[in-house]
């Protein structure tokens, strides 16, 4: 129990930690956990979204639902993706690419990146009927995240001098592995059952993942947070065209 809090405080703004006594250990272990953490970012984007769409328009529903997850999650993986395209646009090498990924400044690379996100994003849950996106905002945030955490799994740490936040992730064991799979995987069955083709919509982000790990490997040899957050918000743009193509296919 102590894990899954020390992943929900990791990635959401409730302060689980002051009602457990969360030790360094407990951070360590928690990446079988963040797809978990999805369950809850997913059904209150989605929830926002399904409450208001009943009061606006589809896009003013959607933008009070991105914005309810923004202030969930403190915009961590919104963070990570700008801090990623601005250190893997700019920098030249691995020292160059980190050094401005650890700067708390936005550059033109990570506004660029942040619109493109979420101008897709809106655009394709736009085109989906209410109740495919209130389905595909529960299933993708979960996967999205399994996704992010095999990073983990496969890659080294980045940075020699250790991560900011002074925790080191521990790679997970194949039991913890199948675990991290299965809670990333079940929030998918509502959408599988009203949709059956989009079950190969997981081909999206695994392409997505397995493209940026290598880009990761040649350019830093490694991974660091923001890779993480970054790897987390491709996906999920990813998974969503690939829903959105094979819905209409």
């Amino acid at each position: 129990m102590k894990r899954i809090a020390a992943a929900l405080t990791l990635f959401t703004r409730i302060p689980f930690w002051k009602w457990f006594n969360l030790q360094s250990d407990d951070y360590t272990q928690a990446v079988v956990f963040w797809p978990l953490t999805g369950w809850l970012t997913g059904l209150l984007t989605a929830g926002v979204f399904f409450g208001f769409s009943f009061i606006f328009p589809t896009l003013t529903a959607l933008i009070l639902a991105i914005i309810a997850r923004l202030l969930l999650t403190g915009a961590l993986h919104e963070d990570g993706l700008a801090d990623f395209c601005d250190g893997f646009g700019g920098g030249k090498g691995k020292e160059s690419v980190l050094r401005i990924m650890k700067d708390s400044h936005i550059g033109t690379y990570g506004v660029i990146g942040l619109i493109c996100y979420f101008l897709i994003a809106l655009s394709v849950l736009m085109s989906l009927p209410c109740l495919l996106i209130v389905l595909t905002i529960i299933a993708i945030d979960p996967f999205s995240k399994f996704c992010a955490s095999q990073l983990i799994n496969l890659l080294p740490y980045a940075r020699p001098e250790g991560a900011k936040n002074k925790i080191s992730y521990s790679k997970m064991s194949v039991s913890q592995f199948i675990l991290n799979m299965l809670f990333g995987g079940i929030p998918l069955i509502p959408l599988i059952w009203t949709e059956p083709q989009t079950s190969i919509s997981i081909i999206f982000p695994g392409i997505s993942l397995f493209s940026l790990i290598h880009f990761m490997r040649r350019k830093i040899h490694g991974y660091t947070g923001d890779c993480c957050g970054a790897t987390f918000l491709i996906c999920e743009m990813t998974m969503l065209l690939g829903i959105y193509f094979l819905i209409n296919l």
